[in-house]
């Protein structure tokens, strides 16, 4: 090859990479990256499975009606398989790499403590979309879900309450990590300030993962000989199956020892045989039977949008709190962006402050403007012979959230960031 033809054959190469690249870059520019971090694997992703999917229909709908800015948004999913230390790495990954503008994601408390780091050192955003045990306030997180004031004190209430069975007594039952520890220092220090002793609360503790509750389970009836019991719930993740499968097979009812659950919603009831559960309890904000024109479209398009996407099991998909969470997030997360003109972070912060959303629950829900979390209703539901709930109790409102528990000491005039 001559000099003169090297040359030549240099210059459209180069000609070639940079029009390639410039196209990528403008087709990029053309597109809005929002990351999706979810186990979809491990022990977790009974759970965050569905948030996953229905993260893909909120932004299939939002693409479907113009996008955002008039740009498409562009889904970037990574799966930290139940793995705690992988979702700051995978974090990391999806703010630097794939330089998405926000993340939707984690479940597990020990997952979101994993990120916050990474989120602060990249200034980027994360929503996050499930009940937690507060005693955490950040600049760059917005929690979707529900802060103690609004689930565990309003359930234990209930439980104590004579409509709910004048409990005098408590087992504090919980997956061995921060959410449920936490959880319990409060309800402890709670319990404590309604006169209940010491002696009357009795705190078990599981690994992830737990199969077997036998033993527990027939202790907890032992306990319950002291006196009118309830079991507080916050089993996390695929334990729940052999756990509310072991309360069948030893005919705990709820008549004799109700439990009400904070991390089990109609996706987890899908596995198992809810008949010999019928009365149990969970504390949410939300329930797929709650009646209201906006929770009937939820349903009705994310019925429609498993079969169309073939999802496993695509004719029993059910909804649930932290699908409502993450759908109401999304869309908030859009109003905010479309406000403030831009994705950067700082403007983002700034302009969601205040955002509203007409929710599933059939409530108006508002945004925060000093602490990030949402304003929401309290709702306790019964579980049904159709792994659905009834909803037996709920506040006439949405409640503003106190992410510092006034329970525990030193937490006065921490509400604020």
């Amino acid at each position: 090859m001559s000099r003169r033809t090297l040359l030549k054959a240099t210059a459209v190469g180069a000609l070639t990479l940079v029009t390639s690249s410039f196209m990528t870059a403008a087709f990029a520019a053309d597109t809005i990256k929002v990351g999706i971090l979810h186990s979809l694997s491990g022990t977790m992703a009974i759970s965050e499975t569905s948030l996953k999917d229905v993260a893909l229909m909120t932004i299939d709908d939002i693409n479907a009606k113009g996008g955002v800015l008039g740009k498409q948004l562009e889904a970037v999913i990574v799966d930290p398989a139940s793995n705690w230390p992988l979702f700051a790495e995978k974090a990391r990954q999806l703010i630097s790499q794939e330089k998405v503008s926000v993340v939707f994601g984690c479940w597990t408390s020990v997952s979101r403590k994993s990120v916050l780091p990474v989120f602060k050192e990249l200034e980027s955003l994360l929503f996050y979309p499930v009940q937690y045990e507060g005693e955490e306030l950040e600049k760059n997180v917005f929690y979707t879900g529900a802060a103690p004031n609004q689930q565990a004190i309003p359930a234990t209430e209930y439980l104590m309450s004579k409509e709910g069975g004048g409990a005098k007594r408590f087992v504090l039952l919980g997956t061995d990590y921060v959410y449920p520890r936490t959880t319990n220092k409060i309800l402890r220090a709670f319990l404590h300030s309604k006169g209940v002793k010491d002696s009357d609360i009795d705190e078990i503790y599981t690994p992830f993962g737990h199969a077997d509750y036998q033993t527990i389970v027939a202790n907890i009836k032992k306990f319950s000989a002291g006196g009118k019991t309830a079991v507080i719930s916050t089993i996390n993740g695929d334990s729940n199956v052999p756990f509310y499968k072991e309360l069948g097979n030893a005919g705990l009812k709820a008549t004799d020892v109700p439990v009400v659950a904070f991390s089990v919603g109609e996706e987890e009831l899908r596995g198992v045989d809810t008949k010999p559960l019928l009365g149990h309890l969970a504390a949410w904000n939300y329930f797929q039977s709650v009646k209201s024109p906006v929770n009937t479209a939820f349903i009705k398009q994310w019925k429609a949008y498993a079969v169309a996407k073939k999802l496993p099991n695509a004719n029993t998909v059910v909804t649930n709190d932290p699908m409502e969470a993450t759908y109401v997030g999304i869309h908030m997360w859009k109003q905010a962006v479309e406000k403030a003109k831009s994705t950067d972070t700082d403007k983002v912060i700034a302009a969601m402050g205040g955002q509203t959303f007409k929710s599933p629950s059939g409530f108006t829900l508002t945004m925060d403007p000093t602490n990030h979390h949402l304003h929401k209703p309290v709702m306790i539901g019964e579980i049904k012979g159709d792994g659905q709930f009834s909803v037996v109790w709920k506040t006439k409102g949405p409640i503003r959230a106190q992410p510092w528990s006034p329970y525990i000491a030193g937490n006065e005039g921490k509400q604020k960031m």
